[in-house]
């Protein structure tokens, strides 16, 4: 389970780096293919509620049982993931209007970008090197099944449906070297 969810952070790192490098180019003055973002911005939003949501309302009341010590920990987690998803919301909608041709300073944008490229990236350290130990360290087997069960199926089924979702993403993704 845990080795599932350090691949899932590796293609979330992907998917951050395709935005990392929408957003440089953005800040040089280049207009980078904003249907693209559109698309990046899409899966991850789908992805936070199909995998984000059910990882942390598990790992939440399971380890809050098992480890009222991480209560606060768990909590910081939740809120800081309704500000990453608060974020990630606005720059949505300011895609919606750049591809509506609406006047939008490309400068705040590529800014709330980097913002958010930089939220994100701290959350999943944060998650990766806080909450993944307590998980190993507090979680049995019927534990670690019971949090497989909350979250979507395999990573073969999920590459199918972005591809076939987001064909421009995942060509694009295809060139990119995982994160470690």
């Amino acid at each position: 389970m845990l080795t599932q969810l350090r691949r899932d952070h590796a293609n979330m790192a992907r998917m951050l780096h395709v935005l990392q490098l929408k957003q440089k180019a953005l800040a040089s003055g280049e207009r980078p293919n904003f249907q693209l973002v559109r698309e990046v911005v899409d899966y991850i939003l789908d992805y936070m509620e199909g995998f984000t949501v059910p990882l942390e309302r598990v790992c939440t009341e399971r380890l809050n049982a098992l480890a009222p010590e991480s209560n606060t920990l768990t909590e910081r987690l939740s809120n800081d993931y309704q500000a990453l998803r608060q974020r990630l919301m606005r720059l949505s909608n300011d895609i919606d209007m750049i591809l509506m041709d609406a006047v939008v300073p490309m400068d705040r944008f590529a800014e709330d970008l980097k913002a958010y490229l930089d939220a994100h990236r701290a959350y999943l350290r944060d998650e990766r090197e806080l909450l993944f130990p307590l998980i190993r360290e507090h979680f049995d087997d019927q534990d670690l099944e019971r949090l497989a069960e909350a979250l979507p199926d395999g990573a073969a089924a999920k590459l199918e449906r972005l591809q076939a979702a987001y064909p421009e993403l995942y060509a694009e993704l295809r060139d990119i070297e995982p994160a470690t």
